[in-house]
């Protein structure tokens, strides 16, 4: 059996949920992973049965199924430091209020649990916020305690989110991320050494963040094989040309000055041959979700190119030896 393939929906916010299930299933798409600012109302999943039913209903019309809800900019306003931007990923009457958005963000992702287990979802994918990302180069000096000190603030607000989830028995997948508590191969580590490797918590792997920071994602795969709880398809670019830079410059994406972009899969710099193989290997089964942001392409065009791309690079694992044959011809002697 090959991995289902999705779509992230995050990013077509501007579609309503059946114009772009339509989309999807008219492209060969077989689900959809819902963000919830986006195309779910996750509390009247939870506390209106005709709204349910119509969600479902819609799912049933185009042949999709959800294997996971996205739930990013609710957990960021989470475990984040506030400024202004979090004001965008709350409620309008909560603006410039710091503390009541965090309390939102927390109740908020127990009511996500509870939506998930109503659509017999098993996954919810996210961010977790940081209090310490503008420490990253340490300067001013930062001692370690100052470190620590974050990553125990991040299991202190989670905690209690995550009793939620194993009551509901729904999973975490944590997509590592700039601007996360966890950005690279070792906060991975050291976060899930803080959480105690909790089984709620895991991965949503997603190369993209990765590759640009000169980090394998395949090495990321083998060695958090048991976490690898659901997979973003998305590639980037690097384009070193000897002005730009690594972190950006502050230029928009899609600028071709920046140093690297997010494009369409199989634009970039991304081994999808080898992620396939490492997933494979680790037996890994569940979605790959296309997470399409290429500023510098049409957007139909492109999730049709995706759809196709890892259709075509989707294969399963052999279920022999390439010289299996030649070895029974060995033990017949």
């Amino acid at each position: 059996m090959k991995r289902p393939i999705t779509l992230t929906s995050g990013q077509f916010g501007d579609l309503s949920f059946e114009d772009l299930c339509k989309q999807l299933s008219e492209i060969g798409y077989e689900g959809v992973e819902v963000a919830c600012h986006a195309h779910v109302d996750v509390h009247k999943i939870v506390n209106d049965d005709n709204y349910l039913e119509w969600f479902k209903s819609i799912l049933n019309k185009y042949d999709l199924k959800i294997w996971a809800l996205g739930a990013h900019l609710i957990g960021q306003c989470v475990g984040d430091n506030w400024d202004s931007r979090l004001n965008n990923f709350a409620p309008p009457s909560l603006k410039d209020k710091p503390e009541e958005i965090r309390l939102w963000a927390i109740e908020e992702m127990k009511v996500v649990a509870q939506a998930a287990r109503r659509l017999d979802v098993n996954i919810v994918t996210g961010f977790l916020g940081s209090p310490i990302w503008a420490y990253w180069y340490s300067f001013p000096q930062t001692p370690e305690d100052m470190i620590e000190e974050g990553f125990l603030k991040i299991k202190e607000l989670w905690t209690p989110i995550f009793d939620v989830f194993d009551e509901y028995d729904i999973k975490f997948a944590f997509e590592v991320h700039p601007s996360e508590i966890a950005f690279d191969y070792y906060t991975s580590k050291r976060l899930l050494e803080v959480f105690d490797f909790r089984p709620t918590f895991g991965f949503n792997f997603d190369p993209s963040h990765l590759v640009w920071q000169g980090i394998n994602p395949n090495i990321f795969i083998r060695d958090f094989a048991d976490r690898i709880y659901h997979v973003h398809m998305k590639d980037a670019k690097i384009n070193l040309d000897g002005r730009s830079g690594i972190l950006g410059s502050h230029i928009e994406f899609g600028d071709t000055r920046r140093g690297w972009n997010f494009v369409s899969l199989g634009h970039g710099n991304v081994d999808f041959d080898g992620i396939i193989r490492e997933l494979n290997q680790i037996g890994y089964m569940g979605p790959l979700s296309v997470e399409w942001e290429d500023s510098g392409m049409e957007r139909i065009f492109g999730i049709t190119e995706a759809y196709e791309f890892t259709k075509k690079i989707n294969f399963a694992p052999s279920q022999i030896s390439f010289d299996s044959a030649l070895k029974g011809k060995e033990d017949e002697k």
